[in-house]
């Protein structure tokens, strides 16, 4: 099958290219903003990409298009596609039917944590020794992609696949939460809260998808569940036709210190080198879905004592002068809040510099801004980035936000001011905390530089 991609170059959209490919099928696509690095991967793997939405590709004549959810109305590739009648289908509904559907689907949901959990679960199982196929949202530091079929040459596809299940919506003209596609036989719900403002008006609409989902899992398959979070008690309450284990709560999955409990019983010691009581969740429920497939605790713990997180997951960029410069994917204020925190446990009595870019469509409407100061408090300098102009502008006051914090946070809206303000105030031992979805202007490099030129005046005071 020849299928052509609209909005290749997404991490969801790139990942199902790769895994398409891998499994024999021809792959094109485009994309508004073709650049590094999914260009380059997917050109790695022999993909054709076109630059733009010209209805020209059409002469491309392929089987079917698949659509990303960055598509809409008016789209002029996407309008030549709907007037010729030509046949298109949404990427996640493609993914579900044509590399899901014989597959044992381990599907990892949840407003938080989804990267990090499926790349433990993935990791866990691969030193099991199961080959999984993946599609994670990040790049897990142990594989170093984010998504392959799976199997090897000698055994064939592997029969089972870890899939981050996005609630996101899936195309323009199919609102369902991507993940309902997924067929999930494991599906693990890490947390849930209130996010994606622009696609959903509030929590209960966003736990209405979350029940769509629990409806999907056939009554053989498991349903791993955060006993702490009362949006998924109510969830659950809505109707469960499947096998229910809890993760988080005594008579579950749970820590007695760093030992692992299930049912009361001690089920062994984790011992690793990631922080943050919330990646000690992430891990409660990655072992817990494992053990669903026959992974017994010992095996999962003995693979997490290798698991070396996702790029992006308080990733160090660099050591210089003693400054270490961290690059965090946070940009939820629960996220940021358990980010710093994780940090803080690290670092102790340790200066942390929280760098902050709200650019999530969330943080742009304005949705979190008042639960800003509070994710924030526990850094001890704050300096937070938000554009004026431009498709990542902020509808809103950063520094008024802001402003509970008083002088420990300062707002910009230059990069190079940004910057500069930073190096300013930047001592030996800080610990430098860049939060952002985006590139954040490249920043992250440009500190790095930045405090090992010889012409930048570190105070040691």
């Amino acid at each position: 099958m020849h299928i052509h991609i609209l909005g290749i170059c997404g991490t969801f959209m790139g990942g199902l290219a790769v895994l398409a490919q891998q499994a024999g099928h021809k792959v094109t696509g485009c994309d508004a903003n073709v650049y590094p690095p999914m260009s380059t991967q997917l050109r790695a793997q022999g993909i054709e990409l076109i630059e733009g939405y010209d209805p020209e590709q059409c002469n491309l004549e392929p089987d079917l298009y698949v659509i990303g959810n960055v598509v809409s109305r008016g789209n002029p590739l996407m309008e030549a596609i709907l007037n010729r009648g030509l046949p298109y289908c949404s990427g996640p509904a493609w993914m579900g039917e044509h590399i899901l559907r014989s597959k044992w689907v381990l599907a990892v949901a949840g407003t938080h944590g989804k990267t990090t959990t499926s790349a433990m679960l993935a990791w866990i199982l691969q030193e099991a020794g199961y080959e999984p196929g993946f599609l994670i949202g990040g790049v897990p530091l142990n594989f170093g992609i984010s998504a392959r079929l799976g199997g090897t040459p000698d055994t064939g596809t592997s029969s089972f696949f870890v899939i981050e299940a996005d609630e996101y919506d899936s195309a323009f003209f199919d609102k369902r939460s991507k993940f309902v596609h997924y067929h999930a036989k494991t599906l693990v719900l890490n947390n849930l809260e209130y996010d994606h403002a622009d696609i959903f008006p509030d929590l209960a609409a966003i736990e209405t998808q979350f029940h769509h989902v629990v409806r999907t899992v056939p009554g053989i398959g498991r349903i791993v569940v955060n006993g702490q979070e009362a949006a998924l008690q109510r969830v659950m309450a809505r109707g469960c036709w499947s096998e229910q284990e809890l993760f988080g709560v005594a008579g579950g999955w749970c820590f007695s210190g760093d030992d692992i409990q299930f049912h009361g019983k001690t089920a062994g010691r984790l011992s690793w080198q990631l922080q943050g009581e919330h990646n000690r969740q992430n891990a409660l429920a990655a072992i817990a879905a494992a053990h669903h497939v026959g992974i017994l605790p010992a095996q999962s713990l003995s693979a997490l004592a290798s698991f070396e997180n996702v790029k992006r997951r308080m990733e160090v960029r660099g050591v210089v002068n003693g400054i270490t410069v961290y690059d965090d994917f946070a940009h939820h204020p629960t996220a940021i809040a358990t980010t710093i925190a994780g940090l803080r446990s690290k670092v102790g009595v340790a200066r942390i510099l929280a760098v902050l870019e709200p650019r999530s469509n969330t943080m742009k409407l304005g949705s979190m801004k008042a639960a800003l100061p509070g994710s924030l408090s526990a850094a001890d300098l704050v300096f937070a980035y938000g554009a004026h102009q431009g498709r990542d502008a902020l509808g809103w006051s950063l520094p008024e936000s802001l402003a509970p914090l008083g002088e420990q946070a300062r707002s910009f809206d230059d990069l190079a001011a940004l910057k500069n303000a930073i190096l300013a105030e930047a001592r030996i031992g800080d610990h430098i905390l860049i939060m952002s979805n985006g590139g954040f202007g490249g920043i992250h490099q440009a500190l790095v530089d930045a405090l090992g030129d010889s012409a930048v005046s570190v105070s040691d005071s």
